[in-house]
């Protein structure tokens, strides 16, 4: 039951507290708002409205943040703190629900309905009484959180409503447990809610102190069996039981038994078993005998990971790791559905060439994952000693196995992945030549019976599949190289760094500098302006340290400037992470006469590339500028040559090029440039120079040229395509032959640039330069 009023009262939000009438609190207010709802308050009649927040965290509650049931209060003292707070004293009056909201900047004033309480038979309410008060003393002995003293102050109280609220004002309740409370106008369902809430957690403390002594009594039982054992071995050693050996040997040997090694290597571990049992523990040889017989106990000669041959999961688990890389997950599921079809036990070698960062060794963990096996990596970085592929014989003092039967100790299993990384950075010297001796460990004709110089009997590794890594197959000799199906990770794209960044590397920072999603969100284009002008990678380790820079940078905001959510845009990176460390190229903005654009394909993916050609007077020298290299060199002097070769078809004097001097020039000219596909970029350059034809701005070009003007296929279209639509190219000329390569190209790309195929370079002429009366 409710009754109108229309006073007007200032609103005050509380967080994590529930006021009741006839409460007596102290509160600390603090938020800018609140003092002023406070002010504004003591300016009138000393009253205001408290109603709690649904969620404790909002700092500026709106009228959606919080509840519209309260308890007006009456602030019975207010005290100013020197750090800025208030300290009030308040008793709580009457229940009201909210009935209109006004914001009067910064707080909030309401007008209200009063609540009264509804009462049912006195009888059944005194008995709920009683109950409510014995479940409240029965709690208290219980709870740790509840003094015993609080009881005292509640047996006494006669009246229904307020015993309701006073109980749960001395209960651990949830927010919206407590503010159920307040809202039920009925006092009996009130009473019968706290009783049912007191019960359950009664239980749930019964059941904690039955939890807490069954770990007490198992942490009893442990202490008593170490001091069993201290004892034990106090009396062997006192009744000198032949120093402990026996029961060593006995250990071992039933270790041998359950080893599950095959026959001959079992029969060999029980022989050097005796001899150990012969030799006096205090001789040198009797360490080197049992650590010998431990590492035949420790290496898995039978134990097998059943392979998880399901293509859809594999597929599924792969792509959750790894945005891109196709032809390695294409590869992995190959090896999987002809493991289905043949149940054959032997596995590829693969090998993943590419720059650093662009996922080699995280790949094969992923491989390891999809098919349910173990992961073992070895780094081969800087090995120079054969021994520590074959291992040490055991004649030598501190002798150990090679690096393949130590990570083979370690995976557990006779199939695990194994990762040879770094196998392109191994080296010789006079100890012996390490890359021969992993000849071996990758032949599959040879490698079910590989000899480890320590544990002498061959060794199975056919089942292993072994994943190698390398940054240059240069280095890496032919013969080892032979024996490894070699894929090539050229690195990322603009567009594949955007989703790995999105799925990846951003949830991983965040998690790692305390940060959510609610908290940090990046824009695409800030991602996509982070990736062009803050680094130039193949890779992302370079992009993921730039995005972990700006999660500590606004970690720091959301700290010391209280800031809810930081948004990086495109606009903030200068603030974040200062000017931009790189440039890319841009479309011309305007036709132009003797210059055109190529694209270029760089380790850090594509580029644009302006080709600039001056003609002067001068006696026929070709200048060539711009840190060319020799192949780009040779390509512009056979576009030069070409254009001397069809004077004629454009109108040029049979002797030109002995009156003008030409100067080739490919800006950034700090950067080296080479590669034969810059040929048509400059023999269009030089052909627009000399007829005064401008070349289109939205066209930029890529193929190699010969003396007759054919035009050969290039490398690197995808990279090519993705810089020339960064840069705001419309079309791209590329040579025929190249047309399978336009599947690479991802779909929102190529659906926005239009391909010319050609195969000579009057093909490229026409599609690329205007009329003489054109606008230059």
């Amino acid at each position: 039951m409710s009754q109108q009023s229309e006073a007007v009262l200032p609103l005050l939000p509380l967080r994590g507290v529930v006021i009741y009438p006839s409460m007596v609190q102290h509160l600390d207010v603090g938020r800018e708002h609140s003092i002023k709802a406070l002010e504004e308050a003591m300016m009138g009649d000393h009253r205001l409205l408290l109603v709690a927040q649904r969620d404790s965290s909002v700092q500026n509650p709106t009228q959606s943040d919080i509840f519209d049931v309260g308890t007006v209060a009456h602030i019975k003292q207010m005290v100013k703190l020197p750090n800025g707070t208030s300290r009030i004293l308040i008793e709580g009056i009457e229940r009201a629900q909210v009935k209109t909201y006004e914001q009067n900047d910064p707080f909030m004033t309401v007008t209200y309905d009063t609540i009264y309480d509804e009462h049912g038979d006195e009888t059944e309410e005194q008995a709920q009484m009683r109950m409510l008060t014995r479940q409240f003393n029965e709690y208290t002995k219980v709870s740790k959180k509840t003094k015993r003293e609080t009881y005292d102050t509640v047996k006494d109280i006669e009246e229904s409503s307020h015993l309701a609220d006073i109980v749960t004002s001395h209960l651990s309740l949830k927010i919206e447990q407590k503010q159920h409370v307040l809202e039920t106008v009925n006092v009996p369902e009130r009473l019968d809610y706290l009783i049912q809430v007191i019960q359950n957690e009664k239980e749930v403390l019964s059941m904690e102190k039955k939890i807490g002594q069954r770990v007490k009594r198992s942490m009893e039982r442990t202490q008593r069996e170490y001091y069993l054992r201290e004892q034990l071995k106090a009396i062997q050693k006192e009744l000198g039981e032949r120093d402990g050996k026996t029961g060593e040997i006995e250990e071992l040997k039933e270790k041998i038994e359950d080893a599950e090694m095959p026959e001959r290597i079992e029969g060999i571990a029980h022989k050097e078993l005796s001899r150990y049992e012969k030799v006096p523990q205090s001789s040198a040889e009797s360490s080197v005998i049992r650590n010998y017989i431990e590492w035949l106990i420790a290496l898995p000669w039978t134990n097998e990971t059943e392979d998880n041959l399901d293509v859809s999961r594999a597929e599924h688990v792969l792509d959750e790791d790894h945005y891109g890389l196709e032809r390695v997950k294409e590869r992995v599921l190959e090896y999987l559905a002809v493991q289905q079809l043949t149940d054959s036990t032997s596995g590829p070698i693969l090998c993943l060439v590419g720059p650093p960062g662009v996922g080699k060794t995280s790949l094969a963990q992923s491989v390891a994952r999809s098919i349910g096996r173990e992961f073992v990596r070895a780094s081969l970085g800087g090995v120079r000693d054969e021994a520590e592929i074959r291992g040490h014989r055991r004649t030598y003092v501190g002798a150990m196995p090679g690096r393949i039967m130590q990570s083979m100790k370690s995976a557990g299993t006779v199939n695990p992945v194994f990762l040879l990384d770094e196998i392109d950075k191994m080296a010789s010297d006079f100890r012996g030549d390490p890359s021969s001796a992993m000849l071996e460990v990758l032949d599959p004709e040879q490698n079910d019976k590989f000899s480890d110089h320590f544990i002498e009997e061959p060794y199975d590794l056919s089942k292993v599949m072994f994943i190698a890594t390398a940054n240059n197959l240069s280095t890496i000799p032919a013969p080892l190289l032979d024996r490894m199906e070699v894929i090539s990770i050229a690195g990322y794209t603009e567009l594949e760094k955007l989703h790995i960044s999105k799925q990846h590397l951003i949830p991983k920072q965040l998690e790692e500098n305390g940060l959510t999603k609610s908290k940090l969100q990046f824009r695409d284009d800030a991602i996509l302006k982070l990736v062009r002008m803050y680094t130039r990678e193949a890779g992302v380790r370079n992009l993921e340290r730039e995005i972990a820079s700006i999660c500590r940078k606004a970690a720091k905001k959301i700290v010391s400037e209280e800031k809810k959510r930081v948004v990086v845009t495109e606009n903030q990176l200068e603030e974040l992470l200062g000017k931009p460390k790189f440039r890319y190229g841009q479309a011309e903005q305007q036709h132009q006469i003797g210059t055109a654009t190529g694209l270029a394909y760089t380790q850090a993916g594509g580029d644009t590339l302006a080709v600039e050609v001056s003609i002067v007077q001068g006696t026929g020298k070709l200048t060539l500028t711009g840190k060319l290299g020799d192949v780009m060199q040779e390509s512009a002097q056979a576009a030069f040559s070409y254009v001397r070769a069809r004077a004629n078809e454009f109108d040029l004097e049979a002797d030109f090029y002995d009156k003008y001097d030409v100067h080739i020039h490919v800006p950034e000219g700090a950067t080296p440039k080479d590669g034969p596909s810059a040929g048509i970029t400059i023999a269009t350059a030089l052909v627009s120079a000399f007829t005064n034809r401008p070349v289109r701005k939205e066209v930029g070009m890529t193929g190699e040229i010969t003396l007759r003007g054919r035009v050969l296929p290039i490398g690197g279209l995808k990279e090519k395509s993705l810089s020339a639509h960064r840069a705001g190219l419309t079309t791209i000329i590329m040579p025929q032959d190249n047309d399978k390569d336009l599947e690479d190209i991802p779909d929102s790309v190529r659906d926005q640039l239009t391909f010319i195929k050609v195969s000579h370079l009057d093909d490229v002429l026409d599609h690329a330069l205007l009329p003489k009366e054109s606008i230059i």
